[in-house]
């Protein structure tokens, strides 16, 4: 196939580009800068997919067969209409439109099928309105034309190459010997999925007959609560974890914040609890989630390889000063 990622340069794009090219398939990236760093097998075309004239531009007169959206702006959104237009530029010739939505999509609850309801249009977190309004203009299309969509729900992403301070936050405290500050009792629970596993459920969902017009929850087999994850985490460093509990109410008062600066719990990481069900990504995908010990001990092993950095305890220590 001619396949297009939007997004390819980073984390959960630049894997699905190198088992893109395993399979055989013609790989274009879609991306802000002049050029990428993927390799001359790799095509590349200049664009803000955030502007729906500069993407009509990038997109003209190419045809492809399959196309995964996978970038989201994070400093100024992007919002169903940038994505309908993206997905409007795309001609009439393709076979797949994969968009990688989130599990933020949902309404907080546990166990989230696929048929649960998204949050509404007037949400106030802006992330989970956007990847929720997306869904809903790309079903929308796919059911007055028949555009070949299919969204995929991921919760946290986790592995090799994480841009975000989440793994890396936690064995880097266990490293220097510092005790992992805990919200509340460590009792709220969290889901994951390696990144390995959710591009191989991409790319299974772009071949897949079944897969058009669904949305797929992409997950572990089952969620994690925040001491067991610590626990994890320590485990795959060969550690054990030191551990203060915190009620989350004096951590918020303190100055801590989920995304920061005052990190104390790696970035988002201590959210209301949203976990999914992954029966139907079993049962129509064939997607097999691997085991989260085996993906956190291959995360380790690429966490060694990266360069120290210094980090700032002093937040953490007026906590555990409190404490």
């Amino acid at each position: 196939m001619n396949v297009l990622v939007i997004g390819g340069t980073l984390f959960i794009g630049r894997l699905l580009v190198a088992g893109l090219l395993k399979l055989g398939h013609r790989v274009t990236v879609l991306h802000r800068k002049p050029v990428h760093d993927l390799g001359p097998e790799v095509d590349g075309i200049q664009g803000d997919r955030n502007d729906p004239e500069a993407m009509r531009r990038a997109l003209a007169g190419r045809r492809f067969d399959a196309i995964f959206d996978n970038v989201y702006d994070w400093e100024r959104g992007t919002t169903a209409s940038q994505v309908e237009a993206t997905a409007l530029a795309c001609g009439d010739s393709i076979r797949r439109y994969v968009f990688m939505s989130s599990v933020a999509a949902y309404r907080e609850g546990l166990d989230r099928r696929e048929e649960d309801p998204l949050v509404p249009d007037d949400h106030s977190d802006s992330y989970a309105r956007n990847k929720a309004m997306s869904e809903r203009v790309l079903f929308r299309l796919h059911e007055k034309t028949g555009f070949p969509a299919v969204t995929i729900r991921p919760p946290y992403v986790y592995g090799p190459g994480n841009p975000f301070y989440r793994e890396a936050f936690f064995w880097d405290r266990l490293r220097e010997g510092r005790p992992l500050i805990i919200p509340e009792d460590g009792s709220r629970l969290m889901h994951f999925v390696y990144v390995k596993d959710l591009v191989q459920a991409c790319l299974l969902a772009m071949e897949a007959p079944e897969a058009v017009g669904q949305a797929f929850n992409i997950a572990d087999e089952c969620p994690l609560t925040q001491m067991e994850l610590v626990r994890a985490l320590a485990a795959a460093a060969g550690m054990e974890a030191r551990t203060v509990f915190i009620p989350r109410a004096k951590i918020l008062e303190t100055g801590g914040h989920p995304l920061g600066p005052n990190l104390y719990f790696g970035v988002y990481f201590d959210m209301p609890p949203i976990t999914e069900n992954i029966g139907k990504a079993r049962r129509l995908l064939g997607f097999q989630p691997t085991n989260f010990r085996t993906g956190l001990t291959q995360t380790y092993e690429w966490y060694l390889q990266q360069p120290a950095t210094r980090q700032d305890y002093r937040f953490e220590n007026r906590l555990l000063a409190l404490a």
